[in-house]
């Protein structure tokens, strides 16, 4: 049971067919968990003793894994900490110490969803141009119509033509709800007349589509405070989340990304989108120890249903299990 902005999601109507949300996880970390523990077990095989090169070894799988320097160093002060007090004797040990820390830093980003009594609730999407924003709005549809909800396309990228285009094709493959407007319209009239029509309609979710930015860019991200002053009159409170989605191949410069958009766009969840193309799928948990924020949802192949929503326990398992 996964918390929306309504609360418990309901069992999907249809009733998700097919390998559990676990299994298809395992599949799409697949890469990472074959570099990650392929690496550790070459730093422990045939060693009984914790010295410097197994230290080194374990350093060099944590980091090419993508966990990032800053993970990788406390991992790394925890073992020898524990190793000095004799509390951590055998190789064998080791990757349940590395499991309990990473689960740690992934819980300790988690961050409930926002309440919403009445809605429509509002989801803004934002992120760099090709990293996937326009196919997870669709995919973040469909599941949220698995759930039974009624959702709302907003195209509030107009600077690309192509932009409206794609998602609207989105919104006729789910069925679901199209606000939009000629390319070149003010994003933030767009996604006025997207919530004034739904609240009218009496729809559940508003899926904000935003242009594609560089977080350096000053004037693109000031328009997406511009975009949140305007949601906030028509709905208190509005957005309610702020998704950014962020490749999971682009590993620490994603991380970057992240760091510069949370800043200026008040950034509440990630989607970490092509978890399933990578074997630097740590980034996950770099991005959590960084940032602080929550990974929402990630996604793991091309379907429509391969967005999955992210539990810290079931991420780690995947790894380790």
């Amino acid at each position: 049971m996964f918390k929306s902005l309504f609360g418990s999601s309901p069992a999907p109507a249809s009733g998700e067919k097919g390998p559990s949300l676990f299994d298809r996880l395992k599949a799409g970390v697949q890469k990472t968990r074959a570099g990650l523990m392929e690496k550790i077990e070459d730093a422990v095989h045939g060693k009984k003793v914790i010295d410097a090169d197994v230290l080194e070894e374990l350093e060099y799988a944590l980091i090419t894994a993508d966990l990032g320097s800053r993970t990788t160093t406390e991992i790394l002060e925890r073992i020898r900490e524990r190793v000095a007090r004799n509390q951590v004797n055998d190789v064998s040990e080791l990757k349940k110490l590395i499991r309990e820390y990473l689960l740690e830093v992934l819980k300790a980003a988690e961050r409930d969803v926002p309440a919403v009594d009445e809605p429509p609730a509002v989801i803004m999407v934002v992120g760099v141009n090709g990293a996937g924003k326009t196919t997870s709005i669709g995919k973040l549809t469909k599941r949220l119509q698995l759930e039974g909800r009624k959702v709302m396309m907003c195209a509030a990228d107009t600077f690309r033509a192509a932009a409206i285009e794609q998602l609207e094709v989105w919104a006729q493959r789910t069925g679901c709800e199209f606000v939009r407007q000629q390319a070149g319209s003010d994003p933030s009239a767009v996604l006025f007349d997207a919530l004034q029509s739904g609240k009218a309609r009496k729809i559940d979710y508003v899926i904000v589509d935003t242009a594609g930015r560089l977080h350096t860019k000053v004037n693109l991200m000031a328009e997406l405070e511009k975009m949140r002053r305007t949601a906030q009159r028509v709905i208190p409170n509005a957005p309610h989340e702020v998704l950014l989605v962020i490749e999971a191949t682009t590993g620490q410069n994603g991380l970057e990304q992240a760091r510069k958009f949370t800043e200026s766009a008040e950034v509440t969840g990630i989607i970490l989108t092509k978890l399933d193309g990578t074997a630097k799928g740590g980034v996950v948990v770099a991005i959590s120890r960084e940032l602080g924020v929550p990974i929402r949802y990630v996604g793991v192949g091309e379907q429509i249903d391969d967005l999955l929503p992210f539990k810290p326990e079931n991420f780690v398992a995947s790894l380790f299990d």
